[in-house]
This record gives C-alpha cells, sequence and structure tokens, in this order.
C-alpha cells in the first residue's frame, strides 16, 4: 500500500558488470534526513537481527522476496504486523479511503448489482481494512441501496489496525451495522458467495526481482554488509527462471542484459488460496500498475519498486526494516490469468478514474454540491479531484474485477481497457 502519488522510483545506484553477477553497490544506505526516533530505531534493530539471523542460516543470502515478507509482515515486527501509524497525515501515505467517503461509496454501487443476485446469505470479503474507513462508508451506502451483505469480513495481519479498525465502526456505525463486521485470520474455509476486495494490497504482495546477465535468469538476493543490507545475485531457481521466459514470450522480446524488475509467479496460487472456496460472486482489485506491455518496457529497466516513509518515495527497500512501506506495481495482465485461472470470468478492467465515473460519481457530485458548508463543499471537491485526475490517483491506480455466476452490470462500461491487456 502506498501514497496516492506513486511514480516508479529512480535507479538507487549501478548495475552490476557483466562478468560479476554477484557484485551490487546498491545497499541500504541511511537516510539522515528520515532518520526515526530512538523507540523506532530499536524496533527496526530487532527486526533486523531476525533478518540477519535467517540471512546466517541460509548460506548469507536470502531471496529479496523473503526480506521483503519479514520487513512487512514478521509477527509483532513487520511493518504491518507492528502497531506504527501507516495511514493519513501522521502516517508514511494516504489510501483512497482515507481521502473521504467517495471512494468507498462509488465502490458499494459497483458491488450492490453483485450482492443483490446472490441474495442474503451474500459476504463482503475485504483484504486489509486500513483504518476501517472503506468499511464504514460501504456498509452505510449498500444500506441505502437495499444491498448490505449477510457478514462483513476483514481480513488484517495486524493486531493493532483490528483494533482501531473495530474502535472506528463501533463509534462510527449504528449497532445493526457493527454486528455484521467480523475479523478474521485467514481466507474462509468453507464455500462461500459473495464479494472479495482488495485495496492496495497487491502491490505489498513479496515479491521477487530478477536480474538478466549474460542471457542467464538471477534473483536478487539480500546479504548482510557492515550494519545493514545489501542486494546480490544468485541464479535463479528453475520456477523464476521460467516466470521470466514466459514474460519474454508474452512481450515478444528477450530481456536485455542489466535488466532488472520484479514478478510474481506465485500470483495464481494467492488468487486461489485467498479466493478459496468462493463458489459463486465476484473479486474487485483496485492498485497501481500497468498491463504487461507497459509493465517491462525497455526503458524500465529497474523494475517499479520503492519504499514510503513519510509521505516520501524512494528506491532503497534495505533500511530502517519495518520502519517504511515497500512496495511494486501489479501487473494487471499477470492479474487477469490468475484470477481467469482460478475459474473467473474478466468482468472489467478500467483506470479508477473511469471506474468511479461509471458507479456514481456524478450522483455524489450533485451531493456534494448540495452541501451547506463552504469549506467542508471545497474539501470534498478536491477529494474528487485527487481520485480522478491523471496527475493524481485518476489514471495510476486501476480497477479489475473478476465474475463467477453474477454480473457486475454497468460497472466496467465506463473507460473499460480491458483490450491493452
Amino acid at each position: 500500500m502506498t501514497s496516492s502519488t506513486a511514480p516508479d522510483a529512480p535507479r538507487p545506484g549501478s548495475t552490476a558488470p557483466a562478468d560479476a553477477p554477484d557484485a551490487d553497490p546498491r545497499r541500504g544506505k541511511q537516510h539522515d534526513a528520515d532518520e526515526p526516533g530512538n523507540d523506532a530505531i530499536a524496533h527496526s534493530a530487532r527486526l533486523a537481527t531476525l533478518i540477519r539471523e535467517q540471512i546466517a542460516a541460509n548460506d548469507g543470502a536470502i531471496p529479496f522476496s523473503r526480506f521483503m515478507e519479514l520487513a512487512l509482515y514478521a509477527p509483532g515486527l513487520g511493518y504491518y504486523s507492528a502497531g506504527a501509524t501507516k495511514f493519513g497525515p501522521e502516517g508514511d501515505f494516504v489510501t483512497a479511503p482515507e481521502l473521504g467517503p467517495v471512494f468507498a461509496a462509488c465502490t458499494a454501487e459497483a458491488v450492490a448489482p453483485v450482492l443483490r443476485q446472490l441474495g442474503p446469505s451474500a459476504v463482503f470479503f475485504e483484504l486489509g481494512g486500513g483504518t476501517g474507513a472503506f468499511a464504514q462508508v460501504a456498509l452505510q451506502r449498500l444500506l441505502e441501496l437495499d444491498a448490505l451483505p449477510d457478514r462483513y469480513l476483514i481480513l488484517e495481519p495486524s493486531a493493532q489496525l483490528r483494533e482501531r479498525q473495530r474502535e472506528r465502526l463501533q463509534e462510527r456505525l449504528p449497532p445493526m451495522l457493527f454486528e455484521l463486521v467480523e475479523w478474521l485470520d485467514g481466507p474462509l474455509p468453507h464455500d462461500w458467495a459473495g464479494v472479495l476486495f482488495a485495496n492496495e494490497v497487491l502491490d505489498a504482495l513479496p515479491t521477487p526481482r530478477f536480474a538478466i546477465d549474460g542471457g542467464l535468469v538471477y534473483e536478487e538476493h539480500v546479504i548482510v554488509e557492515g550494519d545493514g543490507f545489501a542486494r546480490t545475485l544468485r541464479p535463479a531457481d528453475a520456477f523464476l527462471e521460467q516466470a521470466v521466459r514466459h514474460i519474454e514470450r508474452r512481450i515478444g522480446r528477450s530481456f536485455a542484459d542489466g535488466y532488472r524488475s520484479e514478478l510474481l509467479p506465485q500470483l495464481p496460487y494467492w488468487i486461489q488460496a485467498v479466493s478459496g472456496g468462493l463458489q459463486r460472486g465476484a473479486m474487485l482489485f483496485v492498485d497501481y500498475g500497468y498491463p504487461r506491455g507497459e509493465y517491462y518496457l525497455p526503458e524500465r529497466d529497474d523494475g517499479t519498486l520503492r519504499a514510503f516513509s513519510r509521505h516520501r518515495v524512494h528506491g532503497d527497500p534495505l533500511i530502517w526494516p519495518g520502519l517504511q512501506d515497500i512496495t511494486a506495481s501489479v501487473d494487471f495482465t499477470a492479474l487477469a490469468e490468475a484470477g481467469v485461472g482460478a475459474g473467473f470470468d474478466l468482468a472489467g478492467y478500467c483506470t479508477q478514474s473511469s471506474f468511479l465515473l461509471g458507479n456514481g460519481l456524478a450522483g455524489v457530485l450533485e451531493r456534494i454540491e448540495r452541501l451547506d458548508d463552504e469549506r467542508e463543499r471545497l474539501r470534498r471537491h478536491n477529494e474528487v479531484k485527487r481520485l480522478t485526475l491523471p496527475t493524481e490517483m485518476g489514471e495510476r491506480f486501476q480497477v479489475m474485477g473478476f465474475e463467477k455466476d453474477v454480473e457486475f452490470g454497468i460497472a466496467f462500461l465506463a473507460g473499460d481497457l480491458s483490450f491493452r491487456l
């Protein structure tokens, strides 16, 4: 999950020479201007110790994806597992639901037809609930649309965020809506019907990084270097190598020597795991990214990996583990393949701006114009601008929907981009 403005990170250093694929001067360096406080440094040091132990136990190097997994999700220590403030002005980034009610209200409009088709036993399943802002508005709007689910489930790995969500929803929702909300530790273990929703979740999945050297495929690993960590290369295993060659075949060219990027060969398995026993219903994903042909452009030769701390983006994911978000853009072509492979039909793919315009934004704007409070009216107009302008979130963020024995209806009629996949 990241800021509403998420440009590709600059290259954090030079590329390894062709005759020494192990050597990579890109390493975690302290950014003096961003130095955390003493408590945060102590917290990061505990996680760094755990990572060093893992590196020592694995012949001195772990895949970057494993480093990212520990940095984000190590129990009690990882960025998303510990208690640091992440969302909003006091955190590291702002997501669409935290800007105000518009995003969640329009999303509710999009999924309401699906929930009505499924009937009174339908479930709404949100992956990663943020502060609870999305659930609050979505439930209120679904009530207005006569499309309330039987249960509203949130899968949230952070105990601190769970409590924050619980407090917010209990305080701001009427009891009959709050009673619908449940928190889960994992995917539903049984068959179900409903809607699976994930906003800025895919970008935070621990991703392998590959590199091409001498025509061969290598995988980025992390090693200990001095007081910090550095990235180095090791020969890729067969699974990753085959995934890279699959991409080359699909885009019709080989990657040049020195090319580095990310891919998620495990994405189909992740989709199948989180959708679990979803026998009838829909999936909706919102994130920043590109179709495959744009993701792997020759000029994007260091991928899309970046880190976020206090609303600043930079290209060094190795500093201060546990204190910064680490993300990579989404290959929406790979997502489409994974969803279809899991037994769903692709319902549509469009920019966030088009999605909101096609799902009730005009009505939202009319309601904003009727507000008596001029300052609130201005604030809400600014919210809409941030969500829809191409220079903000409007085109950088994209939406993809899948359906199984249901129909979204008009949700993707405005600006469908499926032909670009």
